[in-house]
């Protein structure tokens, strides 16, 4: 087994990979870019630990059984940095702390490496922080940057940054990473990876929670209850509370371990009231948790449209005869019947309808009821 074995789908970019690990002075600055569910942020990782492999043969690095290969791999390597967030944006001081750390001396490997998993994220200001050390980065300091397309990242950062491109994997590619890393059924394994449309993080989800497939199921048949106004409401309301029950049920847990974890570790009472000082840190993860919560609806909300989505996709797909695989084969007989009914211009008006609702919730404060709302009317 190697560090690359995750990456399906991605020969040309392992190669690439492969052949810059074996280098003596590879490039300082790399930026990774893909459509989520590519494996942007796997890609990076596997990367590092490609570099700091322990194998005397350049050719060989990557190998995944040294101990630096496991440990940069699981994020636990001393020379691996990394600044991940589930908040809306990366904040300046996070951005800050990164540069100080790019400027020590590797501890046990060749390099240092420096990972931002979601380089998309960062204000103006945090990337004008992290500007200066990309343009003049330690002699032994290497960036990975991860997002989801160039056009992302301002161009002051792309520009002096090696780019590395990932595409979406084959959907049999999907499926068979599931049977063979993740012991799932081969036909579960099929289905998931097609519903999730090749996304690997959200295939694997489907494929071991029956709770998420049926949550799925219930918003890609959405379309089929759209009769009347009325019905059309209850439809977004519906679609709205599966997407918050999506993400509730993703951080609610965490939230309770992070909270007694913390109190742990201060030492808190068990009963009674908390000390100013233990208030005000746990006031602060509480403010954390809020706005990652934030962040975790509206990547829902996003989710969600996609799947229903999908439903319009397969739709056109027979009302063109294209021959293309659907997403949703389960619901075929439904879907022939919608694009019988239906012109292949009406149906790509209802995408583009979705798709505008997509743009809204990322970009502008609406409310997710009232924007869910007024597109399921337009789809009647």
């Amino acid at each position: 087994m190697t560090v690359w074995d995750d990456l399906q789908g991605q020969a040309p970019v392992v190669e690439q990979l492969r052949r810059a690990a074996a280098e003596g002075q590879p490039t300082h600055a790399w930026l990774f870019t893909g459509p989520p569910g590519s494996g942007r942020s796997n890609a990076a990782r596997a990367f590092a630990a490609a570099l700091l492999c322990e194998q005397a043969d350049p050719a060989e690095r990557g190998c995944g059984e040294c101990r630096a290969c496991r440990t940069a791999l699981a994020g636990s390597h001393a020379d691996v940095s990394s600044v991940t967030t589930e908040k809306v944006t990366i904040s300046i001081e996070e951005a800050r702390e990164l540069v100080k750390k790019a400027q020590d001396k590797p501890s046990t490997g060749r390099w240092r490496v420096m990972i931002v998993e979601d380089a998309d994220r960062m204000q103006e200001r945090s990337t004008n922080v992290l500007l200066k050390a990309i343009e003049e980065p330690p002699p032994r300091t290497i960036w990975l940057l991860c997002a989801p397309s160039p056009g992302d990242v301002l161009v002051t950062i792309r520009s002096r940054c090696r780019p590395v491109g990932l595409r979406l994997p084959p959907v049999d590619d999907v499926a068979e990473l599931l049977v063979r890393r993740d012991g799932i059924d081969p036909e579960v394994a099929m289905g998931a990876a097609r519903a999730a449309q090749s996304h690997i993080g959200i295939a694997k989800r489907l494929a071991t929670d029956e709770g998420a497939r049926a949550r799925r199921e219930k918003i890609v048949r959405l379309p089929l209850s759209l009769r009347s106004v009325s019905g059309a409401m209850k439809a977004a309301a519906d679609l709205v509370a599966l997407a918050e029950a999506e993400a509730s049920s993703s951080f609610e847990q965490r939230d309770a371990a992070e909270k007694a974890a913390l109190l742990a570790s201060l030492g808190a009472p068990e009963t009674g009231t908390l000390p100013p000082s233990m208030r005000s840190q746990v006031k602060r993860l509480e403010e954390d948790q809020i706005r990652r919560a934030k962040r975790s609806k509206n990547d829902y909300f996003d989710r969600a449209l996609t799947d229903l989505l999908s439903f319009y996709r397969d739709a056109l797909v027979l009302s063109l005869d294209s021959g293309t695989d659907l997403v949703n084969e389960s619901l075929r007989p439904e879907l022939e019947d919608f694009a019988s009914r239906n012109t292949a211009e009406v149906i790509l008006a209802r995408m583009e309808e979705i798709n505008d609702v997509r743009r809204r919730l990322v970009t502008t404060n609406v409310a997710p009821l009232l924007a869910i709302e007024a597109m399921a009317v337009s789809l009647l």
